[in-house]
């Protein structure tokens, strides 16, 4: 039986970040939620408020014999911008922010040593302010935010958010999308 590791990464919208995941080849499961707040089994109004602490987190059940998690921080680093504290676009608040949850020293070893090349390269024109911390607890998202963009193509936020973000992606990862 194949091995099943876990990733969770908070890079603004759940929606937007599950959209892109899902698509990725080695990618067995994408589950949107709440990760590294305090209130117990929050709500997304709850979580809007941006009182609970929770990041807007997707959850992502991987097998590592077909996609690496050096990969998937990959696709994390380039699908959002690192750089915007607690903002992504025009989503505003600590919900929104950029954070990689590692659930093992190993983990957080690679994302930090990648954190700091991408720095070194100066990618960007701003420092990176990903925070990277301890994994602790997930909640699961409300399920109409499961899947949400396959669910509502003509939603207007779909349509002039993620549909962009979906396109560039699948044009800088075509050679790792799974097929069909």
């Amino acid at each position: 039986m194949d091995e099943i590791n876990l990733a969770t990464f908070g890079g603004g919208c759940f929606w937007c970040t599950e959209a892109i995941f899902r698509k990725l080849r080695g990618v067995k499961k994408v589950v949107a939620g709440y990760s590294g707040g305090h209130a117990e089994n929050p709500t997304y109004e709850q979580v809007c408020t941006g009182d609970t602490g929770h990041a807007e987190s997707v959850q992502i059940a991987f097998n590592p014999e077909e996609i690496s998690y050096d990969e998937l921080l990959e696709v994390f680093w380039k699908t959002h911008d690192p750089t915007t504290r607690n903002r992504q676009g025009n989503d505003i608040g600590s919900q929104y922010r950029s954070v990689i949850f590692h659930h093992t020293p190993d983990q957080k070893k690679v994302a930090e040593s990648c954190r700091d090349m991408l720095e070194a390269e100066r990618i960007w024109n701003r420092p990176i302010v990903t925070e990277i911390e301890e994994f602790t607890r997930f909640w699961p998202a409300e399920d109409y935010h499961q899947d949400y963009y396959a669910n509502n193509p003509s939603n207007a936020y779909c349509a002039s958010v993620i549909m962009p973000k979906v396109e560039k992606f699948r044009r800088v990862f075509a050679d790792r999308l799974k097929e069909g």
